[in-house]
């Protein structure tokens, strides 16, 4: 008779155990079962033994009760932790056995469970102080195109470009070639042969104000350049940052060594320029550069850069872009031409998840 009766008293200790839960009813009197997993101000989200995680619009929920502690965040920035039950149009925290604190449903920010509230706290401070290899997102252009019959031809373009945005600093890095080639009666002219690249290195100073360094680097068969290498920096300034417009300015100052065929230049630039990301559309987006480098070793010479690319998503990681790409310089080589543009077009494959 004793081992009967304890064997039902574990039964009925297992059974309470098990049905100890979460609990939520709706304003149609509905009653969901759980654990609460998180809310915001519009919904709140449960997971549930035989339908798994399930979503209540907040407005609709006329009683909460809650068996596990949970993170409470007012309004205020307030957090409180501890069970939770509804009295009316208020929540009651409970803190500890002898002190309940009410907090208004209608000024609560978040509800979220001990896991959910450790996740959230360790993403704080992977935003705060990020890994090398956190953030990183980019994409790969590429484009080819060929022509047959009395004359043969071939071009290919290629670009990347990949970049680390955190809260405090962002870096970029850049390429970007173009290679054309026409054959006809069976001799071949090259006709486009350039290779263009760099880093970029910003700080945010403030919320309007950045440090900024860089390196250019460039190659261009036709302008007999082998080499210009561009090392620079300086500060600029936020003029806007919305979701859709981002436009900054930028000066400083530049040491340019370009390494032609026939001689080679070095010389000190002022360096003057601005940033433009603009949202065309809901998949159409406008990045553009410019910049203009007046030559301080050579007064009355100067460089323009201007690189701006159109893109059209046509999924999450494919899209379709326009690009031009311009370098002009005031003084070339004899015989040389002073400007020098790339235009491509074609698909790009885009990577990672950056923080904006």
């Amino acid at each position: 008779m004793q081992k009967y009766i304890i064997t039902i008293t574990a039964f009925a200790f297992l059974f309470c155990v098990h049905s100890k839960a979460d609990q939520v009813t709706v304003e149609n009197g509905d009653r969901v079962s759980g654990n609460i997993v998180k809310s915001d101000r519009n919904s709140l989200t449960m997971k549930t033994e035989f339908f798994g995680e399930v979503t209540i619009p907040w407005d609709s929920i006329r009683e909460l009760i809650s068996d596990q502690e949970l993170f409470v965040t007012a309004a205020n920035g307030q957090v409180l932790v501890g069970t939770v039950s509804t009295t009316g149009s208020r929540l009651q925290v409970r803190i500890s056995q002898a002190e309940t604190v009410p907090v208004e449903k209608a000024v609560v920010e978040t509800l979220r469970s001990r896991a959910e509230q450790d996740a959230y706290e360790a993403e704080i401070e992977r935003l705060r102080n990020p890994a090398l290899l956190d953030f990183w997102s980019g994409y790969i252009d590429g484009g080819f195109s060929i022509s047959g019959g009395n004359a043969d031809t071939t071009a290919i373009s290629t670009s990347m470009m990949t970049e680390r945005r955190t809260q405090r600093d962002k870096i970029s890095i850049y390429a970007r070639s173009l290679f054309a080639q026409n054959s006809n009666s069976g001799v071949s002219e090259t006709t486009a042969n350039a290779i263009r690249g760099g880093t970029r290195y910003e700080v945010t100073v403030s919320d309007r104000l950045f440090t900024f360094g860089f390196l250019d680097l460039e190659f261009d068969e036709f302008q007999e350049l082998d080499l210009r290498s561009v090392l620079g920096g300086g500060l600029g300034w936020h003029v806007q940052d919305t979701d859709r417009t981002i436009f900054d300015v930028f000066t400083g100052g530049s040491f340019n060594q370009e390494f032609f065929t026939t001689e080679t230049r070095r010389s000190g630039e002022i360096v003057l320029g601005q940033d433009l990301t603009h949202q065309l559309g809901l998949s159409t987006v406008l990045s553009e550069r410019f910049s203009i480098y007046p030559n301080i070793s050579n007064i009355g010479e100067y460089r323009l850069q201007f690189d701006s690319t159109l893109t059209t998503d046509l999924a999450n990681w494919l899209a379709w872009h326009f690009t031009i790409s311009d370098r002009f310089l005031s003084d070339p080589l004899p015989g040389v031409k002073r400007n020098d543009v790339l235009i491509a077009t074609g698909v790009r494959f885009t990577f990672g998840e950056g923080l904006r």
